[in-house]
């Protein structure tokens, strides 16, 4: 059974026994995703509007910083994550990420939350959801993105997500320059991403961890 757990930073993250695996860094779940998607994702993509896609939406913290995010500027953001196992509510409604993300973020999170599966919604002014609940490796994504936010489980616990074939798959529905950021720096991911028309370059990495990896599509 799935168990709540408090990283460093006091914010919460989910353990899976069976996986023997973290949805985030222990070392700070709020910390590690503000550093890998929001400062080295999209702060670094210039465009505008920008269509983002999330691969893992897990407990919704990445697609919360970036809502809250969209409420500093105009820019509007339109935001697809996939999830094959999403949370029950019970974990859901006591996920501590408000205490973190500023005035108004419970409201935020809860809007993101509430929404139904494959239906697209303005969750804030200039912030737009659609959530699918599917499995990458068989559903075909279409649209066109500027940001990947690529937060599968470990490639050591869900290899499957991590293959040629899924980073064809999203190379596919990244435009020109556009960027992918994730927390793996194996070898296998780096060779798999350029062998599919990725620039790789490492990025020094958040408390625990050394480096990140950000990508451009050639």
């Amino acid at each position: 059974m799935i168990k709540l757990i408090t990283t460093n930073d006091g914010s919460h993250t989910i353990y899976v026994p069976e996986l023997d695996e973290h949805y985030h860094s222990v070392h700070g779940a709020v910390q590690e995703s503000e550093f890998i998607f929001i400062r080295n994702g999209l702060h670094f993509c210039k465009a505008n509007p920008v269509n983002i896609f999330e691969a893992g939406f897990g407990t919704g913290l990445n697609a919360l910083l970036t809502a809250m995010q969209s409420f500093s500027g105009t820019r509007l953001i339109n935001y697809t994550a996939i999830e094959k196992n999403p949370l029950p509510e019970n974990i859901i409604s006591v996920l501590n990420y408000h205490n973190f993300t500023g005035p108004g973020s419970k409201e935020v999170f809860d809007s993101i939350h509430s929404i139904g599966w494959d239906t697209e919604k303005k969750i804030c002014s200039n912030f737009n959801l659609k959530k699918i609940n599917g499995d990458l490796t068989t559903l075909n994504i279409k649209g066109k993105y500027d940001l990947i936010y690529f937060d599968a489980f470990s490639p050591d616990k869900q290899p499957e997500m991590w293959t040629s074939y899924i980073f064809a798959m999203i190379a596919d529905i990244t435009i020109k320059n556009g960027i992918l950021v994730t927390y793996c720096v194996k070898g296998e991911v780096k060779r798999n991403l350029k062998s599919c028309g990725f620039n790789v370059s490492l990025l020094p990495g958040p408390p625990g961890k050394r480096q990140i990896l950000r990508a451009i599509k050639n």
